[in-house]
């Protein structure tokens, strides 16, 4: 099936019992068993299993192309689990412009259990050759970054990272571009991650993470930690998910068509120094972006000239860019990472430029959107 008719209806055939067509949401911890040590159905305790989060489960891996998926109660708690497959020992590479609440992680809480981590420029494939080591177990990918919105290569870093002599985990963030934009796994990831709170629930109403795989192997092991650390959605966060994703299709379109034209506005204003986003003739990896990628997204930054200052009147003038943090609902929201999402880096050597805004293009009306952007910078 294509992708349209996955996001509506993998994982979810109408219900046995009686042809609800909608998922229930089964509002239950705990299932009668039809005998000691027979759950029914394999259903005993909703840690371990839910029908409800069984079915989003499903459908995250039709959408990415895998074999078995699962929900978290946060993409935190997603990056989290993933972390924990890999020996205190262990090195892990990551992107030298991740998402702050991933920073924070890694560096202020993994590595006091004993996990050592490197920050390198993924887009450039010598400098993660060079930032591997003979006890790098896993490469962790964002790819378009938060904020910067930069590219990797995902098919060119795969092969260098399996070629490496300890075959570390290749784990790729696919919450900017969603399973509808960009599939990790076809292009070699071992492992992709989301925050279901952005563009998969897509409405702002709903806190989330998933991570999907391939192999039986690595699910197997996802699924002890998932169950055994227990940090699971529950059944109603999971179908205003599975909700949100029947339109995802839809939806990332008109965000990406949305951004395209505030970026052309953007990259002509005389105070906006540079505007990043992933397929505009301008950005650096625009090549890689175009052949990974759909489209590019709904995500815009743009760094002011003035700096933090204008970069601050910027975000407090909108009307109708809501000034807050997350990303990928249906309605516009602005920030400047450097004080808010990425204020964990402040200090670091990926700390934030703050000067940078962060749009998240909602599904308004694009000239209302302009409208907005255009008397906010001219009070900038």
């Amino acid at each position: 099936m294509k992708f349209e008719t996955l996001a509506i209806h993998a994982g979810q055939e109408p219900d046995p019992a009686n042809g609800a067509v909608m998922t229930p949401i089964y509002q239950t911890s705990t299932y009668a068993q039809d005998g000691v040590g027979r759950p029914r159905q394999g259903y005993e305790y909703s840690r371990t299993q839910n029908p409800t989060r069984k079915a989003l489960e499903e459908c995250l891996a039709a959408l990415e192309g895998g074999g078995y998926g699962l929900a978290f109660a946060s993409g935190m708690a997603a990056t989290d689990t993933v972390l924990r497959l890999v020996d205190a020992d262990s090195h892990v590479l990551a992107g030298d412009d991740v998402y702050g609440g991933t920073f924070r992680l890694f560096d202020k809480v993994l590595r006091r259990y004993g996990l050592d981590f490197t920050f390198a420029d993924t887009t450039d494939p010598e400098s993660v050759a060079e930032a591997l080591n003979p006890s790098t177990r896993l490469v962790w990918l964002e790819t378009p970054t938060n904020p910067l919105l930069s590219i990797t290569d995902i098919r060119a870093v795969a092969e260098m990272v399996h070629a490496h002599s300890n075959h570390p985990l290749l784990v790729v963030d696919n919450t900017f571009a969603t399973p509808y934009l960009q599939r990790p796994l076809e292009l070699g990831a071992d492992i992709v991650v989301h925050s279901t709170t952005k563009y998969l629930g897509g409405h702002s109403d709903v806190v989330g993470g998933a991570v999907v795989v391939k192999e039986r192997e690595l699910y197997e092991k996802l699924a002890f930690l998932q169950n055994a650390a227990g940090a699971v959605p529950g059944p109603m966060d999971c179908f205003l998910v599975l909700r949100g994703i029947k339109t995802l299709p839809l939806r990332m379109d008109r965000h990406a068509a949305n951004a395209s034209a505030l970026v052309a506005f953007l990259s002509g204003h005389p105070k906006v120094e540079r505007t990043l986003y992933p397929f505009h003739p301008s950005h650096p990896q625009h090549k890689i972006a175009s052949g990974q990628m759909i489209n590019g997204g709904g995500m815009i930054s743009f760094i002011m000239k003035a700096g933090r200052n204008a970069a601050v009147r910027v975000a407090e003038s909108t009307k109708i860019f809501t000034l807050a943090e997350s990303l990928g609902g249906v309605e516009s929201l602005i920030e400047i990472p450097a004080a808010m999402t990425h204020l964990s880096t402040a200090g670091s050597q990926i700390a934030v430029d703050p000067g940078l805004v962060r749009l998240s293009v909602g599904l308004e009306h694009v000239d209302d959107l302009l409208a907005d952007l255009e008397q906010a910078l001219d009070k900038a």
